[in-house]
């Protein structure tokens, strides 16, 4: 008796190690669903395995990998929580045995044509939050036990990792896709001014909310905008896209940029509630001898001029957008800009270090910026200022009125 119950529980530790062992960890996330399924079939010694991920905003399961039941992903089979079998173990939140399956059982017609006869299935939970169902089938009458249960559900924690391992992926992918489609890739060229700009991510996504955009107008004026929406990630990302588009319009109908940021200011409360932004808008005269500016709670930027000490902006900062306080009158600066003159804009990443006043990060950035082609600016500042690792994203922009 002793030894029976010895070889049971070696078998069953076998079982454990053939579905945690360290080979999986190597594979991306589609082979791990595949070879998870395999070896859950070859485990269990059942003919049908099937993987279904919430889809949160629609509150479905969807059929995302399969064994035996490769049809089910084929047609992308959806249920809804609550409903049928998968959807039953979605909401309950619990383990599932279906003995003899019949009609009124399961609403995927898929299971009822393949012929399957008893069904085992357990939720995916992640933190606490359900990221689908695992469910295991046989195509001859099965009385699922205790230990079938338990061995599911450690297939089911093993896939909760990899599931939200894949929905990082994704939305990583998305957002450096959105951002690389939105941070301009060669900057306009505008007669008598140079320009060169550097972003870095400062998150283990490599995406966040800074940006920084130059364009042309109608008017002949060239619009600078450097901005900085709270946050990381793919939904910072999307929140930047509309607010930069959304700018750029403005910038067509305002001559004013304390104007054009009193407008994005009702479209961020309005639209992107939550969101808070910091921006920076300047227009350069079509001359280059002249730059109007208006800060929405972002930093005020390095003006170097020749013959004087390097200082900032004497522009005004005017609360951020999308604080939702009755709107502020805001205010623009015009300042000349001689030739030679450099203009450094940036993101509070530059200058911002965790345990140091931020004076200190402005007046290392003010000794950093030298008189000299933009490359070199760019270069020297992002060299001087140690920002390999930064803590938070980088935007900065660099523009000189040639001598």
């Amino acid at each position: 008796m002793v030894r029976a119950e010895h070889l049971r529980d070696e078998q069953r530790l076998h079982r454990i190690e053939a579905v945690t062992d360290a080979t999986l960890s190597r594979l991306d996330v589609a082979d791990l669903f595949d070879e998870l399924l395999d070896r859950v079939r070859d485990l269990l010694q059942v003919d049908t395995a099937a993987i279904l991920l919430l889809d949160v905003r629609a509150q479905q399961l969807v059929a995302t990998a399969a064994k035996g039941l490769e049809e089910e992903v084929r047609q992308r089979f959806r249920v809804s929580i609550g409903r049928g079998f998968a959807g039953r173990i979605a909401y309950t939140r619990q383990p599932v045995i279906i003995e003899q399956v019949t009609p009124d059982k399961v609403v995927n017609p898929i299971l009822l044509d393949t012929g399957v006869r008893s069904l085992l299935g357990v939720p995916i939970i992640a933190r606490g939050d359900l990221v689908g169902v695992l469910h295991v089938g046989t195509l001859t009458p099965r009385r699922f036990t205790p230990d079938d249960v338990r061995l599911l559900e450690l297939v089911a924690d093993r896939l909760s990792l990899a599931s939200r391992a894949r929905a990082n992926t994704l939305d990583q992918a998305a957002a450096l896709a959105l951002q690389r489609s939105l941070i301009p890739t060669e900057l306009p060229e505008v007669p008598g001014i140079e320009m060169a700009a550097r972003y870095v991510p400062g998150h283990a996504s490599g995406v966040g909310g800074d940006w920084y955009d130059v364009f042309t107008l109608p008017s002949g004026w060239t619009g600078v905008v450097v901005g900085d929406v709270s946050g990381h990630g793919l939904q910072s990302a999307v929140v930047m896209g509309r607010v930069r588009s959304a700018l750029r319009a403005y910038a067509l109908v305002c001559d004013d940029p304390a104007e054009a940021l009193t407008l994005l200011d009702r479209k961020v409360v309005h639209f992107e509630a939550g969101s808070l932004t910091t921006a920076l808008y300047a227009m350069i005269s079509p001359d280059g001898t002249t730059v109007r500016v208006a800060l929405a709670g972002h930093p005020r930027p390095v003006l170097a001029v020749p013959g004087q000490p390097n200082d900032v902006l004497p522009a005004r900062v005017d609360p951020p957008l999308g604080t939702g306080r009755r709107p502020p009158e805001r205010h623009t600066t015009t300042v000349d800009f001689p030739p030679g003159a450099v203009l450094v804009s940036y993101t509070d990443g530059l200058v911002e270090r965790r345990g140091e006043l931020l004076d200190v990060g402005i007046a290392r950035l003010l000794a950093a910026v030298p008189l000299a082609p933009v490359e070199t600016v760019c270069a020297t500042v992002m060299a001087m200022l140690d920002t390999e690792h930064p803590v938070d994203d980088i935007a900065l922009l660099a523009i000189r009125r040639l001598p």
